[in-house]
């Protein structure tokens, strides 16, 4: 008997520490059916996919999921594909020193339960499944050469060739140009109509308008509406997003007293690192204050971290950058420590903490000068300044010579935040400083930045969650795709106006 919903997650619950990311979601997804799943930055969306993938394993998580009517359990994302289950990340994860065909059928050569496949077979089939989903791909072409847009369809067609019923895509159009995200709506509708149940998480509220069958909003871990097509508007999409009960506006302090313009970006453009037609970041133009809190939000593909990254020297950019009123050639990271700039980067991983040193030596890492004596590190010293961090920020740590794999989220988070406090920037580049923590952790953390603020530093802080934003910024700009589309100041807040600024991809034209 074939059940009308494909797959069901009934009364889902994840927790991650103290902080509830999922409390109670149920979500149900009809075959043959293209099914939205949208709200804002932390609602829970890619939690409860990761669930449905196996990425979090049964046991991790209360609830029960269904496919066909059929409970089952799901320990690995082996056991969803094996279930049926295609899931498209945000990540894009490809070998580059393979071609196509071989990105599309890794770790799943096996043709006819032969234990190996030939290179030409391998292309050939290849080349039908790309041609059955019509995806314009190269069977023969290295994954090196590929655009992101290609490497995003590839990456679809990989998670297609197992032939499930149900492909979820996440965030797949956050990074393509609108021709690009055109196209693949094209697709999506073709595979619905082959009766695939295609899940598709997005921000961008035209792609809903035009998609949808079904589209299901997450709130604080929740579904807390759902609309047939034809029975939802922009409106009625954003207030079930914000909700009744959450708070609106910022209660104004008391002003923050700022000095003179410590830096000034103007016209600042960084190109796609694949399409030169494309920009990641366009003629971005903001300024800020000695003593001033300034939160960027919008997005995931906005290009918040990217403007950052460029203005602490990571990434090649155009325009031109003022520090303290003089122009700064600002090319590297190096450059930008001179220049008294300290960046917290979002990417803990690849950019962020070295697991292989312990606490102390994590703290100093940008500061070695300070702790080094004719090229030898003064360990003394460096324990002593450590050490002041550690009670400063309430490092929950009984000593710095620990490891940083000892530390909670929080007290990781923390050692960053102290790496580029001990490195004593003016202007201090935050991004996603409360990604990860819990609620004790981001109120430490968020009275650190204000006490940083106080001193007469700078801080420039990119956040996903619009409510700490408002309520620790002094100003707030808004990158949608690339370009600054609002801007407020702290009478001005609202949560709405955020997030009616970072969805409404037509920049104002359509509220």
């Amino acid at each position: 008997m074939e059940f009308e919903n494909a797959i069901e997650l009934i009364e889902i619950e994840k927790s991650f520490g103290a902080t509830r990311a999922l409390q109670g979601a149920t979500l149900r997804v009809r075959r043959g059916s293209i099914h939205a799943l949208i709200g804002g930055n932390g609602a829970g969306k890619s939690t409860l996919l990761k669930i449905l993938d196996g990425v979090y394993p049964a046991g991790s998580y209360h609830g029960t999921i269904k496919i066909d009517g059929s409970t089952v359990t799901i320990r690995s994302p082996r056991d969803a594909r094996l279930l049926g289950i295609g899931y498209v990340p945000q990540e894009i994860s490809i070998v580059e020193s393979l071609s196509v065909a071989e990105n599309i059928f890794l770790g799943n050569v096996g043709f006819r339960n032969a234990p190996f496949v030939s290179p030409s077979e391998l292309r050939r089939r290849a080349n039908d499944l790309l041609s059955e989903l019509r995806i314009d791909l190269d069977p023969k072409a290295p994954a090196a050469i590929l655009s992101g847009s290609e490497r995003q369809l590839l990456m679809i067609a990989r998670a297609l060739a197992l032939n499930p019923t149900v492909i979820v895509l996440d965030e797949a159009t956050a990074r393509l140009t609108e021709h690009e995200a055109d196209n693949l709506a094209r697709l999506v509708r073709f595979w619905r109509d082959l009766g695939l149940a295609c899940v598709f998480v997005t921000h961008r509220l035209r792609e809903v308008e035009s998609l949808a069958d079904r589209v299901s909003i997450l709130r604080d871990g929740r579904i807390v509406a759902e609309f047939e097509r034809g029975c939802f508007s922009y409106n009625r999409i954003y207030e079930a997003m914000i909700g009744d009960d959450r708070r609106s506006d910022r209660k104004v302090d008391a002003p923050r007293t700022l000095g003179a313009e410590s830096i000034r970006v103007e016209g600042l453009t960084i190109p796609h690192p694949r399409r030169s037609s494309r920009n990641v970041v366009e003629n971005v133009n903001l300024h800020a204050r000695e003593g001033e809190i300034l939160g960027v939000a919008g997005l995931v593909g906005s290009g918040r971290s990217a403007l950052l990254s460029a203005i602490f020297g990571r990434l090649p950019y155009s325009g031109r950058i003022t520090i303290q009123g003089r122009i700064a050639s600002i090319r590297s990271p190096r450059e930008a420590r001179r220049a008294r700039i300290g960046h917290l980067v979002e990417d803990r991983g690849s950019l962020g903490l070295l697991f292989n040193l312990d606490i102390r030596a994590n703290v100093t890492l940008a500061s070695l000068a300070r702790v080094s004596r004719f090229g030898l590190v003064d360990r003394a010293q460096e324990t002593k300044i450590a050490e002041a961090f550690r009670r400063a920020l309430s490092i929950r740590t009984p000593s710095t010579d620990r490891s940083i794999d000892s530390l909670s989220g929080g007290g990781r988070q923390k050692v960053l935040l102290a790496r580029e406090l001990a490195a004593d920037p003016d202007i201090l580049l935050l991004d996603e400083p409360f990604q990860g923590v819990d609620v004790a952790s981001k109120a430490d953390i968020r009275d650190i930045i204000r006490r940083t603020a106080d001193q007469g530093k700078t801080v420039v802080v990119v956040c996903s969650e619009t409510a700490d934003l408002l309520e620790i910024a002094d100003r707030i700009v808004v990158l949608a795709r690339g370009r600054i589309v609002d801007h407020m100041k702290m009478t001005e807040f609202s949560e709405s106006r955020v997030v009616r600024a970072s969805v409404n991809e037509d920049h104002g034209k359509r509220l």
